[in-house]
């Protein structure tokens, strides 16, 4: 039997009671392999929730110190402090709040996927921020009520981005359509963690809360380690599929040496702070008339376009706008990206590929040279490009089934030129 079974082939089952059943595979060395942990998660499931469980507790403890800091400053204690007073200022606090937390959503809700780690970053420095500015409320009693609504607005940003890309996360490290399993228990950890956060507080607040300059350095400390914690947690992020930046690092990499970064390496160097991007700017999925508005444009816009897209390169704005057919799936918008990046890479310096440098060389000798024409040039270069390097991606491990990149909804058609093919 062991030498009609393959490894990797399901061997066996077994369950427990009325829970799911797991299955039993063979593996290279002849060994059984039980589904379930680790290989129910992503490989770097384990390193990331180590480090998240080291900001979760950093957390709780300077949330308590800010917690205490926000009702000493309300009035708790204080024999003349007024319960109306009180009330209109945490009604006021909470109202903003949520105010805060629709604007946010409505205005950045379609990025958070796409960089799911560098929103990550940036919401809990945000809320390291909101809890310093709750403990410094108090010493500003003239500007309390601003400031701890100021707070309050931060962290409800800070609830809504790291919410949503604590999602993104969890779908990314559920390997075996287990992402309620691997949700639940991520839920279970950090309770259980803000649970030992909060007895550490109940020894520590005692000693801290008749020094506030002691306090404060408290929390400065425990701000370090959450900071440096969350950084560890998500530089240990390995995510498969490509956003902009991911695939702009692993195109130059090819463009220049010919190579394909495996999604490791390219996660090593992709920026986690927000606003390093590329510096050209792509817009996926706009609409046709933003690009055109002539038949003559049309004509030009669709000239030598096979593909399912169009593409417009704005020189001197160093912008490019992208309208996607019906029919294009995830390859075309895999491909109208790259093109988008090889337009960039022509602005840049470095080696690139013959055909690229010649052109590349053109640009710089004829700046005013029209756009159009050149996007045509490299629609032929891609044609020999792009194959190569969608099997060097695949070949390294990336995803292209999906991506990350941010494509908007709008779909056109046009007549093709002079024939449109669907990927």
């Amino acid at each position: 039997m062991a030498g009609q079974t393959g490894a990797g082939a399901a061997l066996c089952s077994e369950r427990f009671g009325s829970q799911a059943a797991r299955g039993c595979s063979a593996a290279a060395d002849g060994s059984l392999r039980w589904e379930g942990f680790p290989d129910s998660v992503s490989p770097d499931y384990l390193p990331y929730q180590l480090w998240d469980s080291v900001q979760a507790f950093a957390s709780s403890l300077s949330g308590s110190l800010a917690t205490h800091a926000v009702l000493l400053g309300i009035g708790v204690g204080n024999a003349s402090a007024s319960v109306s007073a009180a009330t209109a200022t945490w009604l006021l606090k909470d109202s903003t709040g949520m105010l805060g937390r629709i604007i946010f959503a409505w205005w950045k809700g379609s990025k958070l996927d796409c960089n799911a780690k560098q929103w990550r970053l940036f919401a809990d420095i945000l809320n390291d921020i909101a809890m310093f500015l709750e403990i410094m409320a108090p010493v500003l009693p003239i500007s309390f009520t601003i400031t701890i609504c100021v707070s309050n607005l931060a962290k409800c940003i800070v609830s809504v981005a790291g919410g949503a890309t604590r999602a993104a996360l969890t779908m990314h490290q559920a390997r075996r359509n287990n992402m309620a399993d691997v949700s639940a228990k991520d839920g279970s950890q950090e309770t259980l963690v803000n649970l030992a956060g909060l007895l550490a507080s109940l020894l520590m607040l005692p000693l801290v809360s008749d020094c506030p300059s002691f306090s404060l350095g408290c929390f400065f400390l425990l701000t370090a380690l959450h900071v440096y914690a969350n950084y560890r947690a998500v530089r240990a992020l390995v995510m498969e599929t490509l956003n902009e930046v991911r695939l702009w690092l692993v195109l130059k990499h090819f463009l220049q040496k010919g190579e394909v970064l495996d999604p490791t390496s390219a996660n090593q160097m992709e920026p986690l702070w927000t606003g390093f991007w590329p510096s050209l700017s792509l817009s996926l999925g706009v609409p046709l008339h933003r690009l055109v508005s002539s038949v003559t444009e049309l004509q030009q816009l669709a000239e030598g376009h096979q593909e399912p897209y169009l593409l417009r390169w704005d020189q001197s704005q160093g912008e490019v706008q992208v309208v996607l057919s019906q029919g294009a799936g995830p390859e075309t918008v895999l491909r109208a990206a790259t093109h988008g990046l090889v337009l960039g890479a022509l602005r840049e310096g470095g080696p690139l590929p013959r055909e690229l440098g010649e052109l590349r060389s053109r640009v710089r000798a004829d700046p005013n040279k029209e756009s159009w024409v050149l996007v045509k040039e490299t629609h032929r270069v891609l044609d020999k490009l792009f194959p190569e390097f969608l099997k060097g991606l695949q070949d390294a491990g990336w995803e292209t089934e999906k991506h990350q990149l941010e494509v908007d909804e709008w779909r056109a058609t046009w007549l093709p030129s002079p024939e449109k093919k669907v990927l």
